[in-house]
């Protein structure tokens, strides 16, 4: 795998746990809440931290195990198979609820104004929680470590790769923050229409993405069923 490939996958596999729609609605809220600044900030923090310290523990366990993650490995194209086939479940699971709902809006919104007003540490403890708990993250963390491993970089190298995944998973929220630090009242209006089209339609974000990226990997984990 070239070093362009390399860093577009990881970049890739980062945005795909970027696009949460739950983590994405809470920091709209916090923007759009008393102290802002703040705690967009700490909330934004806590999700980078939370990104690069997994990603780091799953290739460190993965070097331990002397695990195999060329392409046509056993490890690498069970882990492909696995991740595609969950990926479409979710997708599909996501894709079918959005149509039943109709206009309704997901289940989560119900509940997300009081997860706001929560104190911050809890705050982030929970969101820190739900980023690694949930199932379309955890197979992109696994992933992304799977890539890392089978490039057999030196250590520094290692570090910038996990580098690039944890950017990609934390520009969908970098972005209205930094928004928010630069104007506030200018990007309201955006800030209020992206909360409501995430509240409306947040179910067919995630799958389009879920099987958008369960796609890839199925046919990843089908190609290295010849190679074995």
């Amino acid at each position: 795998m070239s070093d362009t490939t390399l860093w577009a996958e990881l970049l890739a596999y980062g945005t795909g746990i970027g696009l949460s729609p739950i983590h994405i609605a809470v920091l709209l809220l916090l923007l759009l809440g008393p102290q802002p600044v703040k705690r967009g900030s700490w909330f934004v923090a806590g999700w980078i931290v939370t990104t690069m310290a997994t990603s780091a523990l799953l290739v460190t366990v993965g070097h331990s195990l002397v695990l195999d993650m060329t392409h046509g490995s056993h490890h690498r194209t069970g882990l492909d198979l696995l991740a595609g086939g969950a990926l479409i479940a979710i997708g599909g699971r996501e894709l079918l609820r959005s149509f039943t709902d109709g206009d309704t809006p997901p289940a989560w919104t119900a509940s997300i104004d009081r997860f706001v007003e929560m104190p911050l540490p809890l705050l982030l403890v929970l969101g820190a929680v739900a980023e690694v708990a949930s199932p379309d993250d955890l197979v992109l963390f696994a992933k992304s470590a799977s890539v890392v491993l089978a490039a057999q970089l030196p250590t520094w190298q290692e570090l910038v790769g996990l580098l690039a995944f944890t950017i990609g998973a934390s520009l969908l929220l970098l972005t209205p923050l930094i928004a928010v630090v630069v104007g506030r009242e200018k990007v309201l209006p955006f800030l209020e229409k992206g909360k409501q089209v995430l509240f409306a339609r947040g179910e067919l974000v995630l799958a389009a993405l879920s099987i958008g990226i369960g796609g890839y990997l199925g046919w990843q984990g089908i190609s290295g069923l010849t190679l074995i």
